[in-house]
């Protein structure tokens, strides 16, 4: 018998009866504010279960079923989510981690599709491989996140912190990134033949200050107004890009062709290696 008692109140709030979590059906329980300190939920069903507030530092919940679950403010640092299912097609299926602690958590793998996870933490945590289509950052800190060959695409990230990010082989596709802080983040590649795909995304507004964007593909991106000094660009796909009004200051344009990028009120006279046709030198 398992009883699951409040992290502040002591209040016993589900028993069950079973003798470990794991794989346990946990459907439509009432845990908020629950003290699920390194619980082994491993496999767990928690579909549509209140766990708002809850403290789930260092919960070992690998596979476990979170869909139309509410962790709202709930505590995961540090915790277990290896192919968490937490997300779906329907974004009413999906969870919602609004203002949640994820810092160092293991999301690697995770189905975090239309999930809310707005002004959450998740400094540091592993996204790789990641399925974030459609997901709602606006306003967390992703600082430090590891997310190689994860998908954000039509993700909104309006505004998010996600300063040395590794965003290596990622698919950013039409992502909305207006206003974030992408300093020192490396949307580079893991190998020589890979590349990250940012066609479509909006980085209007953004801080790209040193920045990988080697040999990515940015096509159609919007770049208006965005830091981008000191970013290389070496070899990138900028078809079509907007960089109207950014700030071009030693950034690396070696290798990129320039013709039908949008380069009115950016100067690029302390850009290195830009190529400017003989057309465009007076909209510098």
């Amino acid at each position: 018998m398992i009883k699951i008692k409040h992290k502040t109140s002591g209040e016993i709030l589900a028993t069950v009866d079973a003798e470990t979590l794991a794989g346990a059906d946990l459907r439509e329980m009432q845990l908020n504010g629950a003290d699920l300190r390194g619980a082994d939920l491993r496999g767990a069903n928690l579909e549509f279960s209140d766990l708002k507030e809850a403290d789930l530092a260092g919960a070992r919940l690998a596979e476990a079923v979170l869909l139309s679950a509410n962790l709202s403010g709930a505590n995961l640092e540090g915790a277990d989510l290896y192919r968490v299912r937490a997300g779906s097609d329907r974004p009413a299926r999906a969870a919602i981690f609004n203002g949640a602690i994820l810092d160092k958590a293991n999301l690697a793998g995770a189905d975090l599709r239309h999930a809310s996870m707005r002004d959450a933490q998740i400094k540091g945590a592993d996204l790789s491989h990641a399925d974030m289509r459609e997901t709602d950052f606006s306003g967390s800190n992703l600082c430090h996140v590891v997310a190689t060959k994860a998908l954000f695409i039509h993700a909104t990230m309006r505004e998010v912190n996600m300063c040395h990010a590794d965003l290596r082989n990622c698919h950013l596709n039409d992502a909305n990134l207006s206003g974030a802080a992408l300093h020192d983040a490396d949307f580079g590649s893991t190998t020589d033949e890979g590349f990250t795909v940012l066609n479509l995304a909006d980085f209007e507004g953004a801080d790209l200050h040193n920045a990988n964007l080697r040999r990515c593909s940015a096509q159609d991106a919007n770049f208006r107004d965005a830091n981008l000094s000191e970013v290389d660009f070496t070899r990138a796909v900028l078809g079509g890009a907007i960089l109207r009004g950014a700030n071009v200051a030693g950034a690396d344009f070696n290798g990129v062709e320039l013709g039908s990028v949008t380069m009115e009120f950016a100067n690029f006279s302390k850009a290195l290696n830009a190529a400017i046709p003989f057309y465009k030198k007076n909209l510098r």
